[in-house]
C-alpha cells in the first residue's frame, strides 16, 4: 500500500489514537473512508446543480487556496458571489445568480467542503490542466 504524509494537529493525532488501535490504523481507515465520501457527496451534489451553475462554481475557485478552516458552506457561498458580483461569472457561464444562491444555501458544511475541493482540484490538479470545464463537468460528475 502506498505511503502517505499527512500533518496532523495534535489533537487529530490523540483522536486517532483514542478511537483506532494506532495511529496508524487510523489513518489508513479514515483517508480511504473520506476519499469515498468524498466522491459519493460530490456526486450527489452535482446532481443538483446545472452544468452552468457547476462552470460558475468552478470560476469562483479559480486562484483559491482551500484551507480546512474555510471549508464550510458559508465560505462556499462568499467565494460565488463574489465572482459573480465582480467577474460575472454566472453571465460568464450562462447560471441565474439567485437560484445558485438559492441551491449553495440549502448545502451542508460536507456537501460544500466536497463542492470546493471538486473546484479547486480543476485549477491546481495537473490531471485536468488543458481539460475544459465543460469536460471537466462532464468528465468528473457524469
Amino acid at each position: 500500500m502506498p505511503q502517505v504524509a499527512a500533518r496532523i494537529t495534535h489533537d487529530q493525532e490523540k483522536w486517532l489514537k483514542e478511537f483506532f488501535k494506532t495511529k496508524s490504523a487510523g489513518a489508513e481507515f479514515i483517508l480511504p473512508w473520506a476519499v469515498d465520501v468524498f466522491f459519493r457527496c460530490i456526486r450527489n451534489v452535482s446532481n443538483e446543480f446545472s452544468v452552468s451553475e457547476l462552470k460558475t462554481v468552478l470560476e469562483a475557485h479559480r486562484e483559491v487556496k482551500l484551507l480546512p478552516n474555510q471549508s464550510k458552506q458559508a465560505y462556499l457561498q462568499l467565494r460565488v458571489e463574489e465572482a459573480c458580483d465582480e467577474r460575472g461569472a454566472h453571465i460568464q457561464h450562462g447560471a441565474s445568480k439567485s437560484n445558485l444562491e438559492v441551491k449553495l444555501r440549502r448545502l451542508n458544511d460536507l456537501q460544500a467542503t466536497a463542492l470546493m475541493i471538486w473546484a479547486t482540484s480543476y485549477w491546481t490538479s495537473k490531471s485536468w490542466n488543458g481539460v475544459s470545464l465543460d469536460d471537466y463537468v462532464k468528465l468528473s460528475c457524469g
